[in-house]
């Protein structure tokens, strides 16, 4: 049995984590950190953790706790500062690791990296793409994760100059914290694009396939679930590509021809669902990749990070069972 630290547990990615490491037959929690919450119990978060988890602790007791895989859930600049644990696991969820390139850190974050130097003992995992590297993992965006299971296995193929990607995702995607455009005055019966040309996404996305894309961000009135329309100008087999790419994932499934991915079939759970057509009018090809934001996009893909890193099964503590109604 290997131990489980959860830092920053209070939020909505802390308590998606929580959710699948009960799940999961091969680890156990040991602490849960939460400087909000320290000292009480953990049915203060949820009242159905009727003591089975251990209290809150302060996030740095949590992180010192000596556990195998440490999952941190901080904000990003709050988790950039953290020195990890010698001979640990660790998977951030939070952006502070995923950019090799510090100086960007200010323009797409905010804030200078305060440990510039350590990002090169960092992998960014998408597990279906670049499996964990070593044992400290920056856990893809949300966005990022849908668009780059789209589109690269296509980057060798595609035209760079002309992809575009237009992203939706629920509410539940900009976070636990209060924000006026989180409010429900805000979001229902509403529809908006936010951060445009300057989401911080973006750049993981073209770290990864090489090149950059044109990229939208909207926030949607659901709750969770997140859908990544992709527009490519390619004259090789989209389909066969990303069928080849994923054929032997549990996780991402390339749907049959003429079948459109759905939020309804992915929240709740950390599958992905692809979808490939051609444009009649255009002879341009569309990949729309549905996943759910805190599943996939976050907890669901940290939990397989952490898996692949500690040699356990890939899948284990994962949604991806039943018919989710």
């Amino acid at each position: 049995m290997h131990t489980a630290a959860i830092i920053g547990a209070s939020g909505y990615s802390g308590q998606e984590v929580i959710d699948r490491v009960l799940r999961h037959p091969q680890l156990e929690i040991v602490a849960l950190g939460s400087d909000s919450l320290a000292g009480s119990p953990a049915a203060a978060l949820d009242v159905r953790l009727n003591g089975s988890l251990p209290a809150f602790v302060a996030n740095e007791d949590a992180l010192g706790a000596g556990a195998d895989v440490v999952f941190v859930c901080l904000g990003h600049e709050r988790a950039a500062g953290l020195e990890p644990p010698a001979d640990t696991v660790v998977v951030d969820l939070s952006g502070a690791h995923r950019l090799q390139d510090p100086t960007l850190y200010p323009w797409w974050y905010g804030f200078e990296h305060p440990r510039p130097d350590s990002l090169h003992d960092w992998c960014y995992s998408v597990p279906e793409l670049a499996p964990p590297a070593g044992p400290l993992v920056a856990n893809p965006g949300c966005y990022a994760t849908a668009a780059l299971l789209a589109l690269a296995p296509l980057a060798g193929v595609v035209d760079p100059e002309h992809v575009v990607v237009d992203a939706k995702s629920g509410v539940s995607g900009a976070g636990r914290e209060p924000k006026p455009s989180s409010h429900a005055g805000f979001v229902l019966e509403n529809v908006s694009a936010y951060r445009v040309g300057r989401h911080q996404h973006a750049p993981e996305i073209a770290q990864l396939l090489g090149f950059p894309v044109a990229f939208v961000p909207h926030v949607v009135p659901v709750r969770r679930g997140l859908l990544a329309t992709c527009y490519v100008t390619c004259q090789q087999p989209v389909r066969a590509l990303l069928q080849e790419a994923y054929a032997a994932s549990a996780v991402v499934r390339v749907l049959p021809e003429g079948v459109a991915p759905e939020l309804a079939r992915v929240q709740h759970t950390d599958g992905a669902e692809i979808g490939v057509f051609e444009d009649l009018a255009t002879g341009s090809t569309i990949i729309a990749c549905a996943l759910d934001n805190l599943g996939k996009g976050a907890a669901g893909q940290a939990l397989q990070n952490a898996n692949l890193a500690l040699g356990l099964d890939e899948t284990a503590g994962l949604r991806l069972a039943g018919v989710f109604v």
